[in-house]
């Protein structure tokens, strides 16, 4: 655990009581702060209770007497699309709002880092796709070359409930636009954008929220490197925004599918083939292509993120190669889940939105498509120029009959249910098809979340294996 400074002997209110709120009142406690939480749901304060701490009803009125700051957990809105009642209490009353990433950030560092020969480093990786496998095949090329290192965020462990630096470690922390969004403390060594698509949009009021919330990391951050991704307008203006010239290698600009020119440093994926460029010169190559755990343009660009990552903390380009060859990949993300009659089985349950979706089918030539279920904002409009490599799809959900009927020409099944979806795709297919799940939408019309889904999704496979 990190215990949290700043606020010893100080009363610090908690907002939300799920795996952050909980993790942040131990670390307040740790540091000698006098932690006060609040749960709307029972079963929530009741767990609280069980660990010592006590409650305060934040609904009530005089309730921020004496509060030196409000701890708010990712999914309380502050703002956007209004704010939470208790929120606007604590700002009326003038109290500071803050979260348990800038508790992190602000308590990381101790007095015992005099003792290291090396300084402990902080990767921070955010954007709207990849952050969970870029964060992974970082922490992956880590330790593979025994460099310590421990991941958390939004991956892994709450970023408090990491065991305190070692000498020479490398943290790798995943980062939500709601955890950037209100961090009062961004201080990352390495700071990482994969990319920008429309998500979340209600909760930050637009595109330009979004976007906002992420850059943050950036302009808030000042990280000594960043690396960025470019193939979106908005990349491209940060990479600008933080760049002082066309060599400035402080920035690391990243792609999949173009080549990167400049005098500046960049690692670009064209053709499978990962490249390193730095002041006009070819540094590295990568061949990407047989990568099991890296298929798919998608994955090439969180390659070339996590590869910009590792360079920055001073990896040589053989060793990251190396260590990219024994990455696994992540479940429910491009997982390979197994093989039958010359037919692959694909689990992409984080496909949740259409962007992400249409990475996962461009990945393979001839798909049988599981998909279906919570639609997004938008539709499936953004889906319709990536559906030539599906063979046929088969529509699970609730409403799979009005999804289908966004499908256009593509042949497809209504089929309801993962078991019917699964039996259906594995009597149609043939040799040199995929199976993949990428429903692009969201899982809680039928799962209680896409990790549910792509579960259910390997237990019906395995009936057929």
């Amino acid at each position: 655990m990190i215990a949290a400074q700043g606020y010893k002997g100080m009363t610090v209110a908690v907002l939300g009581l799920g795996r952050s709120g909980l993790s942040a009142s131990r670390a307040l406690r740790e540091g000698g702060a006098i932690p006060m939480v609040w749960d709307d749901n029972e079963e929530a304060r009741n767990k609280a209770v069980s660990e010592g701490f006590e409650l305060r009803d934040l609904t009530k009125q005089e309730a921020f007497e004496g509060i030196a700051c409000l701890i708010v957990s990712p999914g309380i809105p502050h703002l956007y699309p209004e704010p939470n009642r208790v929120v606007s209490a604590a700002q009326a009353a003038g109290v500071t709002i803050d979260n348990d990433v800038s508790l992190f950030f602000r308590s990381y560092a101790t007095k015992d880092w005099e003792k290291f020969d090396q300084l402990p480093k902080i990767i921070a990786v955010t954007g709207s796709n990849g952050k969970s496998t870029t964060c992974a095949l970082i922490h992956h090329v880590l330790d593979h070359v025994n460099r310590p290192t421990q991941l958390a965020g939004n991956i892994g462990r709450g970023a408090l409930d990491l065991d305190p630096a070692v000498d020479g470690e490398v943290v790798v922390l995943e980062l939500s636009s709601y955890q950037t969004e209100l961090a009062r403390a961004l201080t990352p060594d390495v700071a990482v954008f994969t990319n920008l698509t429309p998500d979340h949009l209600d909760r930050h009021g637009g595109l330009g929220g979004y976007f906002a919330a992420k850059r943050r990391l950036f302009a808030e951050g000042g990280p000594d490197r960043a690396v960025i991704g470019v193939d979106e307008a908005e990349g491209r203006y940060l990479a600008g925004q933080l760049s002082v010239g066309n060599g400035d290698d402080r920035v690391i600009r990243v792609s999949s599918g173009q080549k990167l020119s400049g005098a500046g440093w960049s690692v670009f994926a064209k053709k499978g083939f990962l490249s390193e460029w730095r002041k006009g010169k070819q540094i590295a190559s990568i061949d990407l292509r047989g990568i099991r755990g890296l298929p798919g343009a998608h994955n090439h660009q969180n390659a070339c993120a996590a590869y910009a990552a590792c360079r920055s903390v001073g990896l040589a380009p053989r060793v990251i190669e190396a260590a990219f060859t024994s990455f696994a990949g992540l479940p429910h993300r491009s997982q390979r889940v197994g093989e039958l009659n010359g037919v692959a089985f694909v689990n992409d349950s984080k496909a949740t939105n259409v962007d992400s979706a249409a990475k996962a089918l461009q990945a393979f030539k001839s798909v049988r498509w599981i998909c279906g279920g919570l639609e997004k904002e938008g539709g499936l409009e953004g889906l319709k120029p990536h559906l030539d490599s599906v063979t046929k799809a088969y529509v699970i959900g609730r409403e799979a009959q009005g999804f289908a009927l966004q499908l256009g020409d593509v042949p497809n099944a209504v089929c309801g249910t993962m078991a019917k979806a699964v039996e259906q795709a594995v009597a149609e297919a043939e040799a040199g098809d995929t199976i993949l799940l990428a429903p692009a939408a969201a899982s809680f019309d039928q799962y209680d979340s896409f990790e549910k889904r792509g579960e259910d999704f390997i237990k019906e496979v395995a009936k057929h294996l």
